[in-house]
């Protein structure tokens, strides 16, 4: 028998979390992480949105540099 395993939240939405919490602009995170606010304005919107974009992991590994927090 194969335990179950504790739910998993992907990487991508615990960043989002993250970044809503930091309670800074996506400029002010973007200039701090040297990307462009663009980037993670896009990347804020909802997966259903056409405009959203996911982020390449060096960026996203920069922005949780930021955050203080460690990408797992």
């Amino acid at each position: 028998m194969i335990a179950k395993r504790a739910k998993v939240h992907p990487i991508d939405a615990g960043l989002r979390r993250a970044i809503k919490a930091a309670k800074v602009t996506h400029y002010s995170l973007g200039r701090q992480a040297g990307v462009a606010p663009s980037q993670i304005d896009r990347f804020m919107l909802p997966q259903d949105d056409p405009r959203h974009r996911d982020l390449r992991l060096g960026t996203a590994a920069r922005i949780a540099v930021v955050l203080g927090l460690e990408l797992a």
